[in-house]
């Protein structure tokens, strides 16, 4: 099956399963169990996902929108990469170095290595923060990565070309 048509599949079995759910995370937690359930089906969909090491005010953004999107636009929203250690956001810069990319920020300047970014899927799960994530405190920061937001309570940050990019001279 094309990933086309896979995906809408995926999507309405994730949303099926928070539905299914919702009896016993309604036993688990009667004032949260819109919102438990739908982890737990997003666990289902998305397996390999780790939440660990993210800040606890990143960790309840992006689980609040999480939860937003999948109830209420059917859209699941996955983790690809949260927190990195140092050591990792080292290694990953020093790769995109050597191929000559801008991907990749050292880690005394990633927000990974600070718990405060995320790098989701699907890629409609990044237009849904796009357009919803302000109310959560996430934001996209570069135009060349679709998929990695930041959590930002202090407000949309400037959009910049690719990580390790200037800010626009703000000069009058």
């Amino acid at each position: 099956m094309s990933r086309r048509r896979r995906d809408p599949a995926y999507h309405l079995a994730t949303r099926a399963l928070a539905v299914v759910l919702l009896p016993p995370a309604w036993l688990a937690a009667p004032r949260r169990a819109r919102h438990v359930a739908c982890q737990w089906a997003l666990a289902a969909r998305f397996p390999a996902e780790d939440l660990t090491g993210l800040t606890p005010a990143t960790r309840a953004a992006f689980t609040s929108a999480r939860t937003r999107a999948l109830w209420r636009d059917g859209v699941p929203i996955g983790l690809t990469s949260g927190y990195r250690d140092a050591g990792t956001q080292e290694r990953l810069f020093a790769a995109e170095i050597r191929r000559g990319g801008t991907r990749a920020l050292p880690p005394a300047e990633s927000r990974h290595v600070r718990g405060t970014a995320l790098d989701v899927r699907p890629t409609e799960g990044a237009r849904w923060l796009e357009r919803h994530g302000g109310r959560h405190h996430l934001y996209r920061v570069y135009d060349n990565e679709w998929w990695h937001f930041e959590y930002r309570p202090e407000g949309r940050p400037p959009r910049l070309p690719h990580p390790g990019a200037a800010p626009a001279d703000t000069k009058m």
